[in-house]
């Protein structure tokens, strides 16, 4: 069984510009895609192109070559409002 600080998604929709993350725990997360320019920047299509992976710790699409971490979203760091995507 993981720890606590490993947060796994069971399910992920991205639509109206915005990212909801179902966790396994039962929470719930609504996250902008405006923070990630990968995914602004795309099409819908290729947003509704992902997939869970690591057994729900990251969300990776394919065709925007993105990843992100179930636990990236829920405990950001300051020094990512500086990186791009």
């Amino acid at each position: 069984m993981l720890a606590p600080e490993n947060p796994l998604a069971k399910s992920v929709e991205v639509a109206n510009g915005v990212m909801r993350v179902a966790l396994e725990d039962g929470r719930r997360l609504e996250v902008p895609i405006e923070w990630f320019p990968r995914l602004r920047d795309a099409t819908p299509e290729q947003r509704r192109d992902l997939r869970l992976i690591g057994g729900g710790i990251g969300i990776h699409w394919p065709q925007l070559d993105e990843d992100l971490s179930v636990r990236g979203l829920l405990f950001p760091h300051p020094e990512d409002a500086q990186r791009v995507s």
